[in-house]
């Protein structure tokens, strides 16, 4: 694609890199068959090659409105486009680019920022989002029906192995996962323990920044990166194997810290080593001998596989291959590529779009008569629980509970 950027945007590194992404592009559309906005829409400017264009017309110095802002809000940021690309434009960078440009030229109203600015000062934190959570459920009974179902219970936390290892790996444990599914993380503790392996949880080690970065506050999320980095610099300086991330959306951010701070002189060297053991819990059970973990599977599993693992991560298929692989059941899943909606903040900032893309996921779900959905990523896990009659876990979880005693 040619493009002719306006000066102050080639001034800068962001539009210079904006406009690489921009040139690799080569107008093919075959990311019009795989978006789920341009599927429910049909809209050309709610897919990845219109939003290019709305982009690239930015960058070149021409006039956006609030409609511009509103087609790049309903981008999901799933990346199924980037897996369709024959080219590799990195649509997921470029969009981030785009809204953090925008940000500064259309106005949003009150009500907007207030959602938006809401979002950024509670879900990232542990203790706030907890807090709220416990006052939900103290008024759930009052809450219309529909936001009743958006609030999860709050589980009890289980025990944690204590035993050392020689191997050791660092964990991340995330702000809504922390409290709405700290299971998830216990189980892996207790599977990684049966393996060998001993997970350590740093203090100070909080939101991966991923929240402030996709509601444009890039600053913001960068803050989040450096503390991160900060916390666990001195167990990477003592040769741990890995930092693990058993959230799918967490792993994918945490993976692009490299790239994110690489303009940094402070951070930019401890950044790409942190990206470079960014695993996800998949990537570590995948090389390990799980015939330790003596297991006996007796449901039938949908498994739902998160934007972030399939498009972003580009795990794709790793998970089934495990619990295949350990004897599990797995139901076949038609559009398994499609996002189930939920995509960070989405279902909050674009209500009716996800409710769509949920009921579609459901029914996909469905199909095969599971016993369980199993996902990789709390929100998803969080997002389709809301509406699901069929129970919804993280597949770890699975593992876990049909481990012989």
């Amino acid at each position: 694609m040619q493009t002719n950027i306006i000066q102050k945007y080639l001034e800068t590194a962001k539009g210079q890199e904006a406009d690489q992404i921009l040139r690799s592009c080569v107008h093919c559309g075959f990311c019009t068959a795989t978006c789920p906005t341009y599927q429910l829409l049909g809209s050309e400017l709610d897919s990845p090659r219109g939003r290019i264009y709305l982009i690239k017309q930015m960058l070149e110095g021409n006039g956006v409105t609030e409609k511009t802002q509103l087609h790049l809000d309903r981008c999901l940021t799933c990346r199924s486009c980037e897996t369709t690309c024959p080219s590799g434009v990195r649509y997921g960078r470029l969009i981030d680019i785009g809204r953090d440009l925008i940000e500064n030229r259309v106005n949003r109203s009150i009500k907007s920022n207030l959602t938006r600015f809401a979002l950024r000062k509670i879900v990232p934190y542990p203790q706030r989002f907890a807090t709220l959570l416990k006052l939900g459920q103290f008024v759930k009974p009052f809450l219309p029906a529909a936001l009743q179902h958006k609030l999860p219970q709050l589980p009890k936390k289980s025990l944690r192995p204590k035993q050392s290892h020689s191997r050791q790996m660092l964990v991340l444990e995330g702000c809504a996962q922390s409290v709405a599914t700290p299971e998830t993380n216990a189980s892996a503790a207790r599977i990684l323990d049966r393996l060998g392996i001993q997970l350590i949880s740093p203090d100070n080690v909080g939101c991966c920044g991923a929240v402030s970065q996709h509601l444009a506050k890039e600053e913001e999320g960068r803050q989040f990166m450096r503390r991160n980095i900060d916390a666990w610099w001195p167990y990477i300086e003592q040769g741990v194997e890995s930092i693990i991330v058993t959230a799918s959306g967490c792993g994918v951010m945490v993976k692009d810290y490299g790239h994110l701070l690489k303009d940094d002189k402070d951070y930019a060297e401890k950044a790409l080593r942190v990206s470079e053991l960014a695993k996800d819990i998949s990537e570590i059970l995948a090389n390990e001998n799980l015939t330790l973990l003596d297991i006996n599977p007796s449901d039938r599993v949908a498994f739902h596989s998160p934007c972030t693992l399939q498009h972003g991560q580009k795990l794709n298929g790793q998970v089934e291959n495990i619990l295949t692989g350990l004897g599990f059941e797995l139901t076949p899943v038609a559009d398994s590529h499609l996002c189930c909606g939920s995509a960070g903040t989405y279902s909050i900032l674009q209500p009716e779009l996800s409710q769509q893309l949920l009921d579609k996921k459901l029914s996909n779900l469905d199909q095969g008569q599971p016993d369980i959905i199993a996902t990789a990523n709390v929100g998803c896990q969080m997002h389709m629980t809301s509406k699901s009659e069929v129970p919804v876990k993280h597949w770890i979880e699975l593992i876990d509970e049909s481990i012989e005693s």
